[in-house]
């Protein structure tokens, strides 16, 4: 083993030699924190003729090893701290959330066993009873930590698939999938997150699955379309073994009327899931709860803490209604979670999660909740809601931009047209907005995001930074301003 490259151990050695390292590098952090840019705007062309891999067969040793990972990725990454870095849902990170990175790297916990994680498994599971609680879930700890969306809506389809074969008498784990598939459906909303088309891929049962409801003119799913679709369903012999209802959608933050839709299932008998990856945050809201009435009446539901909840990626967590459902996907490996185990009440995550290796991310929630509180938590996820709302009625006062829609959660729909402009150049405009957002990227003065609503294509503010104000939004529309006139006349 190399003196200039040892493993992370108890030795002085190791201990002198991880202590620098991650010296080097938080200082290196600092210096890139002080940088004014957002991005320092190279394209794809030049970061992929900058970028090289040249390994050296001796090892450089650690110092050098450092200084080469600043110079090509930490000073070509984009600041997402920075005001003007609004185009996605990609936060800006809580520094005890950093301080946890640290924690949670160190010790290398692996959650699938209690004997792997001991304290690691048991904070877990106590932040997944707070977390039921907070959705109003009765008692227990069904749920487990993701990484992030995706993989948490993919839990729920899955559960969702098995549940529905179950009470037909067939097990997907042990048979696998049997009938016609192509009358298996899952109905979701137009907006609802692509993860639904992809995760029903994977489960077999192909893009054609999936069922899109018809949304409101706020992106929200339509009620009444939903129960005529369910009808048109039974009629066609089709089966829908789930609903997902969305919390938060990508662009519009639209949240679906999630106590209809449960009454709907109910009804029906089939299973609903809730994507809340955004607007789960609001279970710390202390002026937009309100917004998630009905979700404690779902089966299962996503939520992400490394979006308004300001984590590090990545950190998720997927809840379960009802403990039981985890019979459908239990699989026992006497070196991981043996009978014996479960006899004595050893508990190992690996039972309730598709993964098997799996970070310790639990921690940089506990430890937020620990460093700020609930009530200031609740303040800065507020922050970003109240800003939207703020910024919405600032842009209707400019006449050269225009609101594409009110917004719900921490996003604004807008888009730069001059007044002068005459319907018929939609298109035009659509290609100006376009441009302006590449552009200020381009600049490495801003990133907003291009979409599309309704036909539109627009400009998205994605507000979820608390330290940033109305005024730094003021001087982002101005920079929009400025570099849309700048593509009408180069």
């Amino acid at each position: 083993m190399s003196e200039q490259n040892p493993i992370l151990s108890s030795s002085l050695q190791s201990i002198e030699a991880y202590q620098q390292a991650i010296a080097q590098s938080s200082e290196a952090v600092v210096q890139w924190l002080k940088q004014p840019e957002m991005y320092q705007g190279k394209s794809v062309a030049e970061l992929r003729e900058r970028i090289r891999l040249d390994f050296n067969p001796q090892g450089l040793g650690n110092q050098a090893a450092i200084e080469r990972a600043v110079e090509y990725f930490l000073k070509d990454s984009l600041s997402v701290h920075h005001p003007q870095c609004v185009a996605h849902l990609h936060c800006p990170s809580l520094v005890v959330s950093q301080a946890a990175e640290v924690l949670i790297n160190a010790t290398n916990q692996s959650m699938d066993s209690w004997d792997q994680s001991p304290s690691a498994t048991l904070i877990e599971m106590k932040l997944i009873e707070w977390l039921r609680n907070l959705v109003g879930y009765g008692a227990g700890d069904a749920g487990v930590f993701t990484s992030g969306g995706t993989q948490s809506n993919l839990m729920g389809l899955m559960l969702a698939r098995d549940a529905f074969f179950a009470r037909q008498g067939h097990s997907v784990q042990q048979d696998g999938l049997v009938g016609n598939l192509r009358k298996m459906k899952v109905f979701c909303s137009e907006h609802a997150h692509f993860s639904v088309q992809k995760n029903m891929a994977l489960l077999g049962l192909g893009y054609q699955s999936v069922t899109l409801v018809k949304t409101d003119r706020f992106a929200r799913m339509d009620v009444g379309d939903l129960a005529q679709k369910l009808e048109q369903a039974k009629a066609n012999g089709e089966q829908v073994m789930a609903i997902v209802a969305t919390a938060g959608t990508t662009d519009a933050g639209a949240i679906d009327p999630l106590r209809d839709i449960a009454r709907l299932a109910a009804e029906n008998n089939i299973w609903v899931h809730v994507d809340a990856a955004w607007g789960g945050a609001l279970l710390l809201s202390e002026q937009y709860r309100d917004y998630l009435d009905g979700i404690e009446l779902v089966d299962s539901i996503t939520l992400d803490f490394h979006k308004q909840f300001f984590q590090t990626i990545s950190c998720g967590a997927f809840l379960l209604k009802e403990a039981r459902h985890y019979e459908l996907m239990r699989y026992q490996a006497a070196y991981l979670n043996s009978e014996f185990d479960e006899e004595q009440g050893v508990p190992n995550l690996v039972s309730k999660s598709l993964q098997t290796t799996r970070r310790f991310d639990a921690l940089k929630l506990w430890m937020g909740l620990e460093a700020l509180g609930q009530k200031q938590y609740a303040t800065i996820i507020d922050h970003g809601v109240s800003l939207a709302q703020d910024v919405a009625h600032y842009i209707h006062e400019q006449p050269a931009l225009e609101l594409v829609m009110q917004p719900q959660l921490a996003s604004v729909l807008f888009r730069y047209r001059p007044a002068e402009w005459p319907p018929e150049k939609n298109a035009d405009v659509a290609l100006l907005n376009q441009k302006t957002g590449d552009a200020l990227l381009e600049s490495g003065r801003a990133n907003v995001g291009v979409t599309e609503h309704g036909g539109v294509t627009c400009l998205k503010l994605t507000l979820l930074n608390p330290t940033v104000t109305l005024e730094d939004i003021k001087i982002l529309l101005a920079l929009v301003e400025k570099t849309a006139r700048q593509v009408l006349n180069p």
